[in-house]
Order: C-alpha cells, then structure tokens, then sequence
C-alpha cells in the first residue's frame, strides 16, 4: 500500500494515511475548493479515499477523530511549512535532466530522514546550518537537503542551499557543505 497522496491522473488521487488507534479520519481538502471526505479504514490501521476532481495543486489535511487538522505525514509538498495543508503532486510531471543516472544500489544506501520541523527547536532550515557539523560525521547518502522546489527558495526567506553527499555515491567520506 502507498501512502499519502497518490495523483493517478484524470483529476483522480487516492489519499492513504496510516493511523490505526483513531476512530474516524477524514479527508479535509482546503483548496481549490473546501470539501470534508470520509475516509475508509482497512484491517491494519490504514484509511483510504480515492477522490475524483482532485486537480495537481489540491491542497488537503486529515482531520483527525472530526477535531483536529494535519497535514499528511507522507506529503510531496509543503507549500505554506510543515504545519500547513499538503499539496497533491503529479509525479509524471516532473521532467527529469539525468536520464543516465542509475542510483546508489540498495546494499549501499544508508538513509536520514531529517525532518526540518522538528530537527531543532525552531524547526526551520536556517537552525540546521549550526548542526552541518555534526551531521558530517554520520556518512549519509541523501543527496540534498533542501525545499522541494529551488523556486520556494525565496519564499522561505532562504538565502543558502543545504547539500548532503553521501561516501558511497562519491567514494569519499561524506560531506554536508553550505552552498549559495
């Protein structure tokens, strides 16, 4: 099963959160129109919705238990920060420039996921750059770090792109480097 917010196409997306000790989840889409969506729960804790006129750009949370909001924590995209709605993403969409790249081989993947919301007290990309340092060490492979899209750079008030090269990829020791 695929979580979050799956765009199939033909303003078609199925929406898959786990969350099994809840009673009720719904699907609250924000935008472009306000529309309040039941969710169906499977025998393992996951609730689904498969939704039509759901355009690429939908924004979306999960209403939990009818009282509060959150965003998905599998979402694609954050367009207003981590605390806002989600935005579903047309996958195919995306026109990719390295068609020779073949990835880093499963066996010598070693993965971090940093949630910027939560990484320091402040929970923004600026309060990771003191902690650069100590990341360093850990020999990470995630190639970058930074917002889903470099054009939210300025939106964010960004002013340095954050990289993480992995020693694998490259045969060396990793590296977190702060990059104009």
């Amino acid at each position: 099963m695929k979580i979050g917010a799956n765009y199939s196409g033909n303003n078609q997306c199925e929406f898959t959160v786990w969350a099994p000790t809840l009673d009720r989840v719904e699907l609250h889409i924000v935008s472009p129109q306000k529309l309040l969506i039941p969710m169906q729960k499977t025998a393992a804790g996951y609730w689904t919705a498969t939704v039509a006129d759901i355009p690429p750009g939908t924004l979306y949370t999960y209403k939990l238990d009818g009282t509060i909001d959150r965003p998905d924590p599998a979402s694609k995209y954050q367009p207003q920060g981590v605390h806002s709605p989600s935005q579903v993403i047309d996958d195919r969409a995306f026109t990719w420039t390295e068609p020779g790249w073949q990835g880093v081989p499963l066996p010598e993947m070693i993965i971090y996921e940093l949630h910027v919301g939560t990484f320091t007290p402040a929970g923004t990309f600026e309060a990771i750059i003191p902690q650069l340092d100590r990341l360093n060490n850990w020999e990470l492979m995630p190639s970058k770090l930074c917002p889903w899209l470099n054009s939210r750079r300025s939106q964010l008030g960004l002013r340095r792109r954050i990289s993480l090269r992995g020693s694998k990829f490259l045969r060396r020791p990793g590296r977190l480097q702060k990059t104009c």
